[in-house]
């Protein structure tokens, strides 16, 4: 006898916005399972307002509406028992950031969380990392977003370090990232991973998501430094439109992609890892655990 059931995730990101509907499988006796029902992806790209005007634009936040009131009618159709909408760095700093999450509540009846980058990092654990981590290694999980990059260490299973920095993709587009922000991330990695051998990188986020795809390796096998830098310098080679028509990536993909991977190889370059594993995790995957777990 199995019971199964449904729970969804709303990320709010800087780069767009996203409804994982999962189904529960609960047996006796045996583990429980995640699997993914359906997901949504809405480019709305609100880094973009938050990060150079401070605020939500009317248009944005009229197309977060329309988005949130489709969500919530996908759950009614899925008959989705539980939900949790978190939205990360680009309302954290927008100025009405509240506003909009008002205004969403009261027009499309989804009430949102603003999250910190600790907060997002420790949701993001929640997910099936320790799955793949073995008990004795070290890992540094690096989570790239529109506005921000989280680093966790992982050492035995446990956190032992996590810091959120102002460093995105959105961020880097319109050149709001200063040299000192990667010195800062660069001296932190450093300091963080003294004393401890061997640190793993475990990468995240749809960017590195692309590049392990384009990469067409099987699952459990990492990309190396050595690639990366590859796929780094040949998009950077070809113009938007040719990553558009000849890789076959998405019009908010393909812009985003070039520093995203530039962060990861950054992160890569400072710890001194020469590969990174790619599990397909994310902040919706984080959220659907960390409620059932009442985490959250």
């Amino acid at each position: 006898m199995i019971t199964i059931k449904k729970y969804a995730a709303i990320d709010i990101g800087s780069n767009a916005m996203r409804l994982l509907i999962t189904n529960i499988i609960e047996q006796k006796g045996k583990e429980t399972q995640f699997n993914k029902s359906a997901l949504i992806r809405v480019p709305i790209r609100l880094g973009q307002d938050a990060f150079t005007t401070g605020q939500i634009s009317e248009e944005n936040g009229n197309r977060m509406v329309d988005a949130m009131n489709a969500f919530r009618l996908l759950m009614n159709v899925y008959k989705v028992q539980k939900y949790k909408a978190c939205a990360t760095s680009a309302m954290r700093e927008a100025h009405n950031g509240k506003e909009i999450v008002k205004l969403i509540q009261d027009k499309a009846s989804i009430d949102i969380e603003i999250i910190d980058g600790k907060v997002e990092a420790a949701i993001i654990a929640s997910s099936d990392l320790h799955n793949l981590m073995h008990t004795n290694a070290n890992y540094l999980f690096v989570d790239v977003g529109g506005g921000s990059t989280e680093f966790t260490l992982f050492s035995k299973g446990n956190i032992v370090a996590a810091k959120s920095f102002k460093n995105g993709t959105v961020r880097l587009l319109n050149n709001m990232v200063d040299e000192t922000v990667w010195n800062e991330i660069e001296t932190w990695i450093k300091h963080q991973i003294e004393g401890y051998d061997d640190v793993i990188l475990i990468g995240s986020g749809g960017n590195i998501n692309k590049l392990f795809k384009m990469s067409e390796k099987n699952l459990d096998k990492p990309l190396s430094y050595k690639y990366i830098a590859s796929e780094y310098k040949k998009l950077e080679a070809m113009t938007y439109e040719q990553r558009i028509a000849e890789l076959g990536l998405n019009t908010d993909r393909a812009d985003v992609i070039i520093p995203a991977t530039k962060i990861y190889l950054h992160a890569m370059k400072s710890s001194g890892a020469k590969q990174i594993f790619v599990p397909k995790i994310g902040l919706s995957d984080g959220i659907v655990k960390a409620m059932y777990f009442n985490r959250i």
